[in-house]
């Protein structure tokens, strides 16, 4: 059938284009809730202003940049992609509400693409996640930090940012939809302190005991701190390993392997929910 109104045969196209529209009233309704709550608003755009704030002034006069400069140009970087690897605890816990209130349940009754739950939850923290990076770009300018590695390498590292936000979605959707409560969901720091504190976000990992450096020079958060580094034209710690001598190349691969694994587990978490 054709012409204004008619429906068109079952197909890929079809299938395809439903699939978008429902993630779209999805990620509006993410976007309305924000409106509608502007205390979410001030959480998490407001505490990575605090940590920026926090570890650049109070703590940042204790610790020391690798090439003996100002250590707020090596940490300002580890502080982006710290807040993006924080972002998955607010999908998460977004995730677990709910799921909690019934929502999710409701959307599953309802005759829309099995994806588009998870897709437009997805695609909302990732509008939120640009929102997040340029107030702190505008933070740390304020601060005095600069980026010297011309147009090109500064819109590398900002896409390496939101790549890592990326794969951070769909693990926190996949977790989301296995916390039984949102009073677990506050467990979830207890996971992300180690993962940002045990990486070079902070410090190179050539200070840590050897074990302990393996382990953070492996992190695939310190693979996008040192890309990002480099990419700003920043102080970079490398010990010369491999890993950290090809972390521009780590910090395309790492996301894009873990999406490959959280997102069809998402989905396919999403799908096996009992009614």
């Amino acid at each position: 059938m054709s012409g204004v109104g008619a429906t068109p045969e079952e197909g890929p196209e079809r299938r395809l284009y439903w699939a978008v529209v429902d993630s779209w009233n999805v990620v509006r309704r993410g976007l309305t809730h924000y409106q509608r709550q502007p205390s979410l608003i001030a959480w998490q755009l407001g505490f990575p202003i605090v940590s920026v704030l926090l570890y650049g002034y109070v703590f940042g006069g204790a610790m020391q940049s690798p090439d003996g400069g100002d250590y707020r140009d090596f940490l300002l970087p580890g502080m982006f992609v710290m807040t993006m690897a924080f972002g998955f605890m607010n999908t998460a816990i977004m995730v677990v509400n709910d799921s909690s209130k019934g929502v999710v349940d409701r959307f599953r009754s309802m005759p829309m693409a099995p994806s588009a739950v998870v897709a437009g939850r997805g695609a909302n923290d990732l509008i939120v996640a640009c929102a997040e990076l340029t107030i702190l770009a505008g933070t740390a300018f304020a601060m005095g930090w600069r980026s010297d590695g011309g147009f090109f390498g500064t819109l590398g590292a900002f896409g390496l940012l939101l790549l890592l936000r990326f794969f951070m979605i769909w693990a926190g959707v996949w977790i989301g939809l296995l916390v039984p409560s949102p009073e677990a969901a506050g467990g979830l720091y207890a996971v992300a302190f180690p993962l940002t504190m045990i990486s070079s976000v902070f410090v190179p990992p050539s200070t840590m005991p050897d074990w302990l450096g393996a382990v953070a020079a492996w992190n695939p958060i310190s693979s996008t701190a040192s890309a990002t580094r480099e990419l700003f034209g920043n102080p970079v710690a490398s010990d010369g390993s491999w890993i950290q001598e090809n972390a521009v190349l780590m910090a395309v691969v790492w996301p894009v392997v873990l999406t490959a694994l959280f997102l069809p587990l998402a989905v396919r978490r999403f799908q096996r929910l009992s009614r």
